[in-house]
């Protein structure tokens, strides 16, 4: 029975999330149980081009490091944002937000050529933060039960944090910068005088990812809880 609980719970997921998340925790899992290691999974240009390694364009999105509160609290973070993003503001374009994993990943993987970031997994969560960050302006915060603020500066918090506990900040101004440069693209070029819209998905993204059925046993997360776990706990104002 809890068996069964569990299952429909993941299978309630929605689907780029679920593999993301997925292909995320079975990477840390295969590492800690040696079958690989971190070293045949970086991120280095020269064993990609020269030794044509692409692998390696992939995995260095998937490994947060060993077992321990850092992977947790990236797991969670990916988790919630990543699901929070698709069941909201991607809703019904799934092809729409494969794309954005696509141009967030193109963008971190070129940034990558000129800074020494070997693992690229928490840029892109800060990355997904901070484009649900901007989409929902008005959702009240709470970190750890310390700080209160609004949504927006969730990205930065989090780089604070990571300052505080001794991590270089290179990872979120990455994932702050490529998650801005999205977000201006989609969000707010478009709506200007004269504003053209840049990011397109291609045809054949549509095709394969976009469903014209719904699930109607389909049960999102509710956007009036957005943080979670205590450490980025919100509600909407006015609610």
């Amino acid at each position: 029975m809890a068996y069964q609980s569990l299952r429909l719970e993941y299978l309630q997921i929605p689907p780029v999330s679920r593999a993301y998340t997925t292909a995320c925790v079975l990477t840390t899992a295969a590492v800690q149980l040696e079958l690989i290691t971190p070293f045949q999974l970086y991120f280095n240009p020269e064993l990609i081009f020269k030794h044509f390694q692409i692998w390696r364009l992939i995995t260095n999105f998937l490994f947060f490091g060993p077992v321990g509160f850092n992977f947790l609290f990236n797991m969670i973070f990916l988790y919630r944002y990543c699901r929070m993003l698709e069941e909201g503001s991607f809703r019904g374009r799934t092809a729409d937000f494969v794309f954005m994993f696509l141009f967030g990943g193109f963008l971190m993987t070129l940034f990558g050529l000129f800074v020494s970031l070997v693992f690229l997994g928490q840029a892109f969560t800060i990355m997904l933060v901070y484009v649900w960050s901007r989409r929902n302006p008005y959702v009240r915060m709470n970190f750890f039960g310390l700080l209160n603020f609004q949504a927006p500066f969730l990205p930065w918090v989090l780089m604070g944090f990571s300052l505080l506990l001794g991590n270089s900040i290179i990872v979120d101004l990455l994932g702050i910068a490529v998650g801005h440069i999205y977000f201006f693209l989609e969000d707010v070029f478009p709506n200007q005088p004269g504003g053209i819209r840049i990011l397109k998905t291609p045809s054949i993204l549509k095709a394969i990812f976009d469903t014209p059925d719904e699930d109607p046993n389909y049960n999102p997360l509710p956007e009036e809880q957005p943080g979670g776990f205590a450490w980025g706990e919100g509600q909407r104002l006015g609610g």
